[in-house]
């Protein structure tokens, strides 16, 4: 039976009842596919992970708590002297993406310590650039991704936080490239990325809390997609997601820990102020949380955070190949929570309808400028 290609607007607005189970066959995360386990193991002090409430919309203190009860920010950033952020800005509208207040606290603390911040990202698309009329294109164009990041970075106020803060903000996409091995890689046994990247001595996730549809749920990791630079990989990520399906990549696993394992990721901190359910990572409903979530260790953050939306760990592909791969914990009672618990601030999600790259390949981002 020939498979129906879904349009964008099919794959943001339909159900398709795909899964992604069986594509990850024998990545499939421990035994019981259960939140916790019975009995709880010795804790690796690596796999620590906070939870800090925001209360009276305090993003400030919360932030400042959540790195706190992970030993501060100078055990956090303990030799490294030059950091970049990296915000989830997948397009212009401050709904589906991280909020600068939380970029603009972290700068602070880490600026307080001594610390050289820099702002980075490679957006998606942006309305009149490599998006028209609601479609998405690819590009390798210089000068529209150019003018696309600048106007993501002006629509969402990073400009000027960064002008305020005296820090420089990078356009990912195009300027001095190196290629970084990524031996054993799955999809990739090189990454191109900007020399920035390699410049710095500490990279820190900054991911908005959303469920995704290719994903399952976008956090500190799949963040990392927005390090692929478009004058290279061409833009909506397209080019790259193909890349990785035809290698067998289970929802977007394979591209996403090929670019963790490029790069220094040694801190996530989750915006969880306002998270989003349903079909993310920009079609979904919007659902306060008043969660600050943050780590050193990638994979284990992102189970905590994964769990306070109420997936199981079984659920998301990319989980799994990161375990697998010796990037983290293997199961969520590894990890030690400090601060709020859990099962304190858990709410069931709305689930995604999940759907596989190749269902979608042909109509998403397909059109070329």
């Amino acid at each position: 039976m020939k498979q129906k290609n879904l349009t964008r607007r099919e794959f943001i607005k339909t159900s398709t009842g795909a899964a992604l189970g069986a594509a990850v066959g024998s990545l499939a995360f421990g035994t019981t596919g259960c939140f916790l386990a019975d009995k709880k193991p010795a804790v690796d002090q690596k796999f620590v992970v906070s939870i800090a409430r925001i209360k009276n919309g305090n993003i400030d203190y919360a932030v400042e708590e959540a790195i706190d009860l992970l030993g501060g920010i100078g055990a956090v950033t303990k030799g490294k002297g030059r950091i970049m952020l990296k915000p989830n800005l997948a397009g212009e509208y401050s709904f589906f993406t991280t909020k600068p207040e939380i970029i603009r606290a972290l700068a602070r603390l880490m600026m307080n310590s001594g610390k050289e911040v820099l702002i980075g990202e490679g957006s998606v698309s942006g309305e009149g650039f490599n998006r028209k009329e609601g479609i998405d294109y690819r590009t390798t164009n210089r000068e529209i991704l150019d003018g696309m990041q600048q106007f993501v970075f002006d629509q969402l106020g990073y400009t000027e936080l960064a002008g305020s803060l005296g820090i420089p903000v990078i356009n990912l996409h195009s300027g001095e490239m190196v290629d970084v091995p990524v031996p054993g890689g799955f999809a990739f046994d090189r990454i191109t990325l900007h020399q920035s990247l390699q410049e710095i001595d500490l990279l820190c996730s900054v991911p908005m809390m959303k469920t995704h549809g290719l994903a399952t749920v976008t956090l500190g990791m799949k963040n990392l997609m927005g390090l692929y630079p478009g004058t290279v990989y061409c833009s909506v990520r397209a080019c790259v997601h193909d890349q990785a399906a035809d290698a067998g990549s289970p929802g977007v696993a394979f591209e996403t820990i090929d670019m963790v394992r490029a790069n220094k990721l040694g801190l996530v901190v989750v915006d969880g102020s306002m998270a989003m359910e349903g079909d993310g990572p920009a079609a979904g409903t919007l659902v306060p949380m008043n969660v600050i979530i943050a780590g050193t260790n990638a994979l284990a953050t992102d189970m905590v955070a994964a769990s306070v939306m109420g997936f199981r760990m079984n659920e998301i592909p990319t989980f799994s190949l990161a375990s697998d791969t010796g990037l983290g914990p293997a199961r969520l009672n590894e990890i030690e929570v400090r601060g709020a618990g859990i099962k304190d601030v858990r709410r069931n999600f709305v689930k995604p309808n999940v759907v596989p790259w190749n269902s979608i390949r042909d109509s998403w981002g397909n059109q070329v400028l």
